[in-house]
């Protein structure tokens, strides 16, 4: 067999990928050498396949009596608590859909007509949309919980013509304010309202299903020796002292030690590896195979003629970013412990870490869904850790370990996450700093970068504050399927937050935006900013701020309004500060675009640009 040699031009990226190819062939030795037991067979009942802990009345199961279910006419299932039967509609990870008792389906039901006791196994589930019928107290109506796309009882989305007609008062259970967990929906009476109807609305989604979810869980008492040992238990969020057991990173089953316990997701994705391997070969030909110039610091650029590096410069190979095992991350963060948890998103999440030499960090567990999204962040992560920014948080090294999620390990800025310092009280003119830069960097990522980095999820939990309150951002997605328009929408909030100083819900984003346009901007700004105290050009600064924020939602998702647009007003903003008296002017900002085809871009009319189409 021939020796492989490779140029000395290449880049280091080159090493990069044989060190996964070798991982991952070490993988695949692994599977073909040792073969996973068989899962259990799932009891069926109809088109429903029952996971441990449920279980079928003939089955002789070790599961507790209050998951046993019946299978009518082996089509039917229905679950059984405290003497009442529900009609099974959906399984879910935490809980199960269920049907009203009565039938047929009807637009509102009698708020007594879902006969439902909380006890140490089942709660009715946060996640619920509740849609209430002639309630005398307006005030538990929640604006922008009309958003959600609910569908009727002939699965169409409700209006006039599928039978479901208005919603009525929307009120989701997650608000806490009228009802609490144990509660049953007999409660809204009270408020004067004389019928109901639920659906589902799961977390990061807004199209509901009709029904009631309940969470389901055991008592934490009984969880000792229940949990496979490899799972971990998480609490339960409507069922006081009751948890549920979660394979650990790396581990894929029901966590349960009669069920299929938890086996390593490497057998799981197995038959992707061959996949994974020939991926990363043609990466590392077509590498070997780019041209490459050498300027006079050792630096390497691309030919490619699609390729701009003119604002921004790569690291002189990766002397300095190291490769982390998982094992390690996991002794920094304590075992990714909740305690250590600074941020979660659409990114992944990110905690505080403390490496063996002392050194504070930032670990970002990248969301990675399968085999073939882990060789795509795999590439960003290379192609990130190569970006020198001012704006963008040092990367320290990365974790690729076969059969965990991706980790990106950044440095640790001094003055904490942006989020906690809006808390803490923040002036203007560092929030205006802030933004803009945080926007530079975005814009110079999308159209200065190829391929093109987004984010994916930007927020003030993401952005971190260094010694000097300059913006080093972190938590990038990583993934290449993702859009610019939900990039806009982001900066919108974000730009909302520096206003308000309160993170953004969706529902609160439609409040915000309604009062901004019908000129009520004062009932919405950040009490610590004392805005009537403000000099004028503050005030006329944060009109501004919250104006941009409501042209981002309004023209961001058609491309008519994008991050330069948006760097480019920040900008402005942030340069008319300079002699304002704050700390930090606007020389540094300026600095971010400089020598760059990019500042131009930003001091041009909106009319007279071309960007390119990513």
């Amino acid at each position: 067999m021939c020796p492989l040699f490779l140029p000395s031009s290449s880049s280091s990226s080159a090493l990069f990928l044989l060190l996964l190819l070798l991982l991952t062939l070490q993988t695949l030795t692994s599977i073909t050498l040792s073969q996973p037991e068989a899962l259990p067979s799932l009891e069926k009942c109809g088109n429903f396949s029952i996971s441990f802990p449920f279980h079928l009345s003939s089955s002789s199961s070790s599961s507790p009596v209050a998951f046993r279910l019946t299978c009518a006419n082996s089509s039917t299932l229905f679950l059984h608590i405290n003497h009442q039967t529900y009609r099974v509609i959906e399984f879910f990870t935490d809980g199960l859909l269920v049907d009203f008792p009565s039938s047929p389906c009807r637009q509102f039901n009698d708020l007594r007509s879902f006969p439902f006791s909380t006890n140490q196994f089942f709660s009715i589930s946060f996640e619920n949309v509740i849609s209430l019928y002639d309630c005398e107290d307006s005030s538990l109506c929640k604006a922008g919980c009309e958003s959600n796309v609910l569908f009727g009882c002939d699965g169409r989305e409700e209006d006039e013509t599928s039978g479901g007609g208005d919603i009525g008062c929307c009120y989701p259970l997650s608000d806490h304010s009228a009802w609490r967990p144990g509660d049953d929906f007999s409660v809204f009476g009270k408020y004067g309202c004389r019928g109901f109807s639920s659906w589902v609305v799961p977390r990061g989604t807004n199209r509901g299903k009709r029904g009631v979810k309940l969470e389901w869980a055991i008592p934490r008492n009984s969880s000792e020796g229940t949990c496979d040992p490899e799972a971990r238990t998480v609490n339960a969020t409507a069922i006081q002292g009751s948890v549920r057991c979660v394979c650990r990173d790396g581990f894929a089953g029901d966590g349960f030690v009669h069920g299929n316990g938890c086996l390593r997701s490497c057998y799981r994705d197995g038959v992707l590896a061959p996949l994974f391997i020939l991926g990363s070969l043609l990466a590392l030909f077509c590498l070997l195979k780019r041209p490459v110039t050498t300027t006079h610091e050792g630096q390497h650029f691309d030919h490619s003629p699609t390729t701009t590096t003119t604002s921004v410069s790569f690291r002189k190979g990766y002397t300095k970013t190291r490769l982390f095992t998982y094992r390690e991350l996991e002794e920094a963060t304590k075992g990714f412990q909740d305690s250590q948890k600074l941020t979660q998103g659409k990114t992944g999440t990110i905690y505080s870490g403390n490496l063996k030499n002392g050194t504070r960090v930032l670990v970002h567990k990248v969301l990675c869904e399968n085999q073939i999204e882990f060789l795509e962040i795999s590439s960003q992560i290379d192609h990130l850790s190569a970006v020198l920014h001012r704006n963008l948080a040092r990367i320290i090294g990365f974790c690729m370990d076969i059969g965990y999620n991706p980790v990106v390990v950044y440095e640790y800025p001094v003055n904490g996450s942006l989020e906690d310092r809006l808390r803490l009280g923040l002036d203007w003119c560092k929030r205006v700093n802030i933004v803009a830069e945080v926007a530079g960097l975005l814009a110079l990522l999308q159209y200065e970068n190829y391929p093109p980095i987004l984010h994916n999820n930007i927020g003030s939990g993401y952005i971190f504050l260094d010694e000097d309150f300059q913006a080093k951002v972190t938590g990038f997605g990583l993934q290449r399927k993702q859009r610019t328009d939900s990039c806009m929408y982001d900066v919108a909030v974000l730009l909302l937050e520096i206003v308000t100083g309160s993170k953004q819900r969706e529902e609160n984003v439609t409040q915000a935006l309604q009062r901004i346009r019908c000129g009520k901007l004062e009932e919405i700004v950040d009490p610590s900013l004392y805005f009537h105290e403000q000099p004028v050009v503050y005030r006329e600064q944060i009109g501004l701020v919250a104006d941009l924020a409501t042209r981002c939602v309004l023209f961001g998702g058609d491309g008519k309004f994008g991050m330069v647009d948006a760097a480019r007003e920040l900008l402005q903003i942030a340069e008319n500060n300079g002699g304002g008296g704050c700390d930090k002017k606007g020389d540094g900002i300026e600095e971010t675009f400089s020598n760059s085809s990019l500042l131009q871009m930003i001091s041009m009319s909106p009319d007279s640009i071309y960007l390119p189409k990513t």
